[in-house]
């Protein structure tokens, strides 16, 4: 019983830190120091350094000797790379998920669309950041495809921490919305090719933006 109590808050404090990499709560170059993150968590130092090695393990981190977990830094040719990986990948969910939407996860969206609209003219990145993901989350996992929303998952880590720099930039922020009205208006329409078209522009649009955050 004790060890599958264990292996439950490992867990837990794994997925916790997982979604905190991908809606940037980490900067790239942060040192992660496990007791810190214990204390954030409320957890023991145990089940933080089990996650912390299976993020390093999965390429979310970095385990440098003497020093540490830290989180990478991307060079732009690693971005760009990712940028196109990640365009292949959610633009196929996407379509696939437009038309295995359900009337109520529409409604969800169409709800995310709006909290990210407060959250950009609250200059709340952190709010924005979360919305977008449950936004994209809801969308490809409606597709029905769980191979490839860890696919999906996994490369997020990767981009994660420089998506704190959306915000930089008042004026790009202020259209950060813009592809995620136009995912929500084709979704009505059962549009998928064009649900996939937006969700394309949209990770185009802020990745010119978070590239000069590269290396």
């Amino acid at each position: 019983m004790q060890e599958k109590t264990t292996t439950t808050l490992q867990d837990k404090t794994y997925q916790t830190l997982h979604q905190w990499l991908t809606v940037g709560r980490f900067l790239p170059g942060e040192r992660l120091k496990i007791r810190q993150v214990a204390d954030e968590l409320g957890v023991g130092v145990t089940p933080v350094r089990a996650a912390l090695q299976r993020l390093a393990a999965e390429g979310a981190l970095l385990d440098i000797p003497n020093c540490g977990m830290m989180v990478p830094k991307l060079n732009r040719a690693q971005f760009d790379d990712i940028l196109q990986i990640r365009q292949l990948l959610e633009g196929q969910a996407a379509e696939q998920g437009a038309y295995r939407m359900s009337d109520a996860g529409i409604a969800t969206m169409a709800a995310l669309t709006q909290e990210m609209a407060r959250a950009i003219a609250a200059s709340d990145c952190k709010a924005y950041l979360e919305a977008n993901e449950a936004f994209h989350v809801t969308l490809y996992r409606a597709g029905g495809s769980p191979l490839l929303m860890e696919l999906i998952e996994t490369i997020w880590l990767k981009v994660g921490p420089i998506s704190n720099q959306l915000f930089e930039d008042g004026r790009f922020a202020l259209k950060l919305n813009d592809a995620h009205e136009d995912v929500l208006a084709a979704l009505k329409q059962r549009d998928g090719a064009r649900v996939r078209r937006a969700i394309e522009q949209d990770m185009f649009y802020a990745g010119q933006h978070l590239k000069s955050a590269c290396l």
